[in-house]
């Protein structure tokens, strides 16, 4: 008597590896946009208040120096312009990205990161050097108002550029990926709403402060 034991075409088929497939998208569509949006109006919430803080604050010397005493305004205008600068180069990234060429898109934003960089340096002199004139954040109400809103912009930045480096590892390993390319827009929204923040503080606290 033979011992093989013969299955049926039925039961064969129930031990055949079964396939899932999804039935939709997981990720809702617009979903992280939407989510991205609410954080940025949160952050302005956050710049709302330091702008406030510094309105009332920023005549408050406590016998110290004045903005127009301190502040080296072609410094700053240089600064404002490696600021800007990034964000166009952030846009050229964008159209590198829509026209799907990872090359010229880690190209530009390469140069977005080092404009980056070149503001972060400049902000970081520019600390040092109020520090070492005896004007540092314990100096006055004025002057603790003014480093801690222009510090504040100044970590988003950095947080800015540790993104930027991830996203360009993501995008050189994987390419331009759905999940990348949803990353790179709201990077894009991050860096365009830090610009925007600096032209208020370059205005409302640089200008107005040495006129």
């Amino acid at each position: 008597m033979s011992d093989t034991h013969t299955l049926p075409a039925g039961g064969a088929a129930a031990l055949a590896p079964r396939q899932y497939h999804l039935a939709h998208e997981p990720h809702p569509e617009n979903g992280t946009a939407l989510g991205f949006w609410l954080y940025l109006m949160s952050d302005c919430l956050i710049f709302a208040a330091l702008f406030a803080t510094y309105g009332v604050l920023g005549r408050s010397y406590a016998g110290g120096p004045t903005g127009a005493e301190l502040f080296d305004l072609p410094l700053v205008a240089l600064n404002t312009a490696f600021l800007l600068l990034s964000s166009i180069t952030f846009g050229f990234a964008m159209l590198q990205k829509q026209q799907g060429k990872v090359g010229g898109t880690l190209a530009w934003l390469a140069i977005t990161g080092l404009f980056g960089l070149c503001f972060l340096g400049l902000e970081l002199y520019e600390f040092q050097h109020l520090i070492h004139q005896g004007a540092g954040p314990q100096r006055s109400a004025f002057l603790s108002a003014f480093f801690t809103l222009v510090a504040t912009h100044g970590l988003h930045v950095t947080f800015g550029l540790v993104w930027l480096v991830v996203l360009m590892v993501q995008i050189a390993k994987h390419g331009l990926i759905r999940e990348n390319q949803r990353r790179l827009m709201c990077l894009s929204m991050f860096w365009h709403f830090l610009d925007v923040v600096w032209i208020g503080v370059f205005t409302f606290v640089y200008l107005m402060g040495v006129l």
